[in-house]
Order: structure tokens, then sequence, then C-alpha cells
């Protein structure tokens, strides 16, 4: 494994890449940094050239405070490593970010592999169910009492658990790393304000333009909007094909990484 630091903006991007081969850029969610993925590098060193790094206010990311774009970032990382193209592999708001890196730079993507993704310009739910309410209740009262020991362990709850499973349902060290990382970005200095260059139109919108190979991976303990979310992007992208991972929430690659493995090397099998 050799670590890197990329310079963009004001910011050092700190990742790690492994293996030869065709490149995969794997993103990871908003809870999380590079640690999340690191079952996915070991398993596809063998076969790709495998890139992970931390996005501006997570993992080992330092920088100062400043308008940025994660879309500029990831191409900043992609041109110092001297990847014209890549597959992107990206969760939840990592996978927002694949999908905006595609509609603006569409020829540096080979294809899209996206668990549970955010998408800019989704609509938001209207509401949620009772236990979920709950949760999203008791994360509001901690974050007004600006208790983070105590957010961390609710977003636990909320995203790896799964909001309307129980608290703890995932446990050992996979919490553990989950409470390390997501410590680490609740405790993070403000990286600045984001912009966005596929903001507008938002993505939501454009999906029907991402011609490219994809496919969307979700489990079934995650958010009941996002759920459907996964299911019109496979009905809206041309060429996407989605999958349930059962028995998962919002992170299947931690939980299920033998699953979510094969998921991946059947879809890059298939290119």
């Amino acid at each position: 494994m050799t670590d890197f630091k990329v310079a963009s903006g004001r910011a050092t991007l700190a990742g790690c890449e492994t293996g030869e081969g065709p490149a995969l850029v794997f993103l990871h969610a908003g809870v999380a940094d590079k640690r999340m993925w690191q079952d996915q590098l070991a398993a596809l060193n063998g076969s790709h050239r495998v890139i992970a790094y931390d996005r501006r206010g997570f993992g080992e990311t330092r920088g100062q405070a400043e308008t940025f774009s994660h879309v500029d970032d990831l191409a900043a990382v992609m041109d110092d490593r001297g990847v014209a193209s890549a597959v992107l592999v990206g969760c939840s708001q990592g996978g927002r970010i694949a999908i905006d890196f595609a509609l603006t730079y569409p020829d540096r993507v080979k294809a899209l592999f996206l668990a549970a993704p955010a998408v800019t310009g989704a609509p938001s739910p209207e509401d949620f169910p009772p236990p979920v309410e709950a949760l999203l209740e008791l994360m509001e009262e901690a974050e007004e009492d600006e208790d983070l020991e105590r957010l961390n362990l609710l977003e636990a709850w909320m995203w790896l658990d799964g909001p309307g499973s129980e608290e703890g349902r995932v446990g050992g060290a996979l919490r553990d790393l989950f409470l390390t990382m997501n410590a680490t970005a609740l405790y993070a200095e403000d990286p600045g304000r984001e912009t966005n260059p596929a903001a507008f139109p938002p993505a939501y919108a454009r999906l029907a333009d991402l011609a490219m190979p994809a496919q969307v991976v979700w489990g079934d303990a995650d958010f009941p909007h996002i759920q459907q979310r996964c299911v019109h992007l496979v009905q809206a992208m041309p060429q996407a094909s989605g999958t349930v991972i059962p028995g998962t929430a919002h992170l299947p690659n931690l939980e299920q990484p033998e699953a979510f493995n094969s998921q991946l090397r059947n879809f890059l099998g298939g290119l």
C-alpha cells in the first residue's frame, strides 16, 4: 500500500493506492473516511489499481477553510495519480460526488458502482416512520446541546445499525471503526463552503444523461426513502442495474464485505 498526498486549493488530500490494472477510485460516505474501503482494497488489488482518499474534513486530509468543489478535488487526485479514466465506487455522499463527477467529466468515468448514493437535487422525504422520527429527534437534541460524543453514538445507530433497527445491532471492531472515523469528522475544522459544478440543473434531473454502465446496491435496513431513491436511479439511468444486500443498512460494504465484493467483481467482470 502506497500513501500519497495531493494539493487541491488550500487543502492537502490524503490517499492510498495499491495494485495494478484498470483504475478504481473509492469515495467514502459522509460518516466515514477512506478506511471504510479497506476490505475492498485488499480484495481487488490483485486485478485492479485501487485508489481511495479522504475528502476535506475527514480522515487525514488537512486544509484551510475556503470555497471548494469535491468534484474538482476528485479531478485533482486523478490527475496527480495519472488516471485518465476510472470506475468510480461511491457510498452515500461519495456516491453523490461520483454522480456529479460523471456528469461533469463523462469521458473520465468508465462506470459507476454506487452504494446507497445521495443525489444532488433529490427530493427530501415528507415524513418518516415513528421509530425513525424518534431517532431524528434525539439527534437534533444532541446537535442543539453540541454533544458530539452523543451525536456520534446516535449516528452509528442511524447509519450503521439502520434507523429502524435496535441500537448496537452491529458491534465489535466494525462499530469501533465507525465511531473512530465519524468522530474525526465531527471534531474536524470546518473545511469551508462547497460549490458543485453539477448542481444546476441538479443531478437528479439529469440521471438519463449517465450513459455509462452502472450498478446501485443498497441495504434493506436503510432509510425507506433512500431505498426508494436507489430504485429510481436504477430506473432512470440507461445502463443501470440494482441489487439489495439483505441484512445491511447504509454501509453494506462494511457489514457484508464478501457479498459486496462479489457484486463489485461481477460488475467489473461484465464491463
